[in-house]
């Protein structure tokens, strides 16, 4: 499959409506419209233009009679503001697909310092076959005291390798299919000045690998490595916390610090004991009170602390938590024992409404060499997107991002929320 002939997307909205649902409780109260709380208590720079969503334009080209949905700038936090995106897409590495988005996000306290809470979840079925569904969640509990964070996903999932370290060719590839379920699930519990301490665990299982057109006449990296028709990965989880965002599916500000060590034990299930140690560390400045211009820096270590683990759970393109490194690059293109990485990303607001917004990316990426385990070759990445706001309230955008690589590769990546 020769990605680099592949540079036209169809990826657009069909329809998108919001679901507002009002908490329920014992005490009469006054009711109150919605709230855009997108704005984080900041007044808006430009009052005389009110922020504007999908829906907005939606009601206005339809000729909709809609009330409640009032921009005034503050918050509300007995509303759950919910995104839903039918799609028709193109990307890398599942071709047409045809995808249904969701994304919640609400808070559990009164509290204005409250951090957002947020659910996401997809259904995706591409040409290629793949069966694609993640639910994903950061929930934050009444005063920020606990933070639980849940990562389930089905696939079943033909897809593409290229072998072990950064010296691979694009060209080289070959496919291979596989059915995975992942339950990673994990509770933090605050420590001090936004530190969180958790326990959790984390399982893997693949079954019915097949490699399905491998060069022929000689091994391929995955039987070198070691191939079975069936991997496990199952093994606790420690990690330390620190997030000081406000709203996760888009921040404009803030700091974000993620360590966690796994070790992988057979006599919980684990095909092999193995250990791993995560690092993501992320930065957001916003240029100016005035702008939508935020300055977002990212880095994402993942490295092989002990053991052998199963190939396909190596450090690898596309395969950090939420399958966001390495755009430019089709996910699984670069894997290893070992990986760094590094991204940058300027977020500029379009129109004045928050509409439509853009985006300018750049990151580099390096895996260790299966033999020298040598940090030797780095791949750069870069490129250009668009952001179109589904959810003022939440701030909710859909990004339609087109990135560069090495040897030709190019290629959209689409995700409902920010990347980074």
């Amino acid at each position: 499959m020769n990605f680099t002939k592949k540079i036209v997307i169809i990826s657009f909205l069909l329809i998108g409506w919001i679901i507002k649902v009002q908490a329920q409780d014992a005490a009469p109260r006054i009711p109150q419209t919605n709230i855009d709380s997108s704005v984080l208590q900041k007044k808006d720079p430009h009052p005389a233009i009110p922020r504007t969503d999908v829906i907005d334009v939606l009601t206005n080209v339809l000729h909709i009679h809609h009330t409640g949905r009032t921009d005034t700038g503050g918050k509300v936090h007995d509303d759950m503001h919910v995104a839903i995106v039918p799609a028709l897409g193109y990307t890398m590495l599942t071709g047409f697909a045809g995808i249904v988005a969701a994304n919640a996000v609400f808070t559990t306290d009164e509290d204005t310092q409250s951090n957002l809470s947020n659910i996401l979840t997809s259904i995706t079925y591409s040409q290629y076959k793949q069966m694609i569904f993640p639910i994903q969640s950061n929930i934050w509990s009444k005063g920020n005291l606990y933070n639980i964070s849940t990562d389930w996903r089905y696939l079943q999932y033909p897809s593409y390798t290229y072998g072990l370290g950064g010296k691979t060719k694009l060209n080289r590839g070959y496919s291979i299919d596989y059915s995975y379920v992942r339950l990673y699930q994990t509770v933090s519990r605050h420590i001090v000045s936004g530190l969180y301490a958790g326990l959790g665990y984390d399982y893997d299982y693949l079954w019915n690998i097949r490699e399905i057109d491998p060069p022929a006449g000689k091994k391929t990296g995955f039987e070198k490595y070691g191939f079975s028709s069936t991997e496990v990965a199952s093994g606790i989880t420690a990690s330390l916390l620190f997030d000081s965002r406000q709203n996760p599916v888009n921040p404009d500000q803030g700091y974000y610090a993620h360590i966690v060590y796994r070790p992988n034990f057979t006599f919980l299930g684990s095909s092999s004991d193995w250990q791993s140690l995560q690092i993501d560390l992320r930065r957001y400045i916003r240029l100016s009170s005035s702008s939508e211009n935020v300055l977002a820096f990212w880095s994402f270590d993942w490295f092989t602390l002990h053991g052998h683990p199963p190939y396909l759970l190596l450090p690898a393109t596309g395969w950090d938590p939420y399958n966001n490194t390495g755009r430019g690059y089709v996910q699984g293109r670069f894997r290893g024992k070992n990986m760094l990485y590094l991204e940058s990303e300027y977020r500029f607001g379009i129109t004045r409404n928050g509409l439509l917004g853009g985006v300018l990316f750049a990151n580099a990426e390096s895996f260790s060499q299966p033999r020298s385990g040598y940090f030797d070759v780095i791949a750069p990445g870069y490129g250009l997107g668009l952001r179109l706001k589904l959810n003022k309230f939440s701030k909710t955008n859909l990004a339609l991002d087109y990135g560069f690589g090495t040897q030709g590769s190019r290629g959209f990546a689409v995700n409902l929320g920010e990347v980074l």
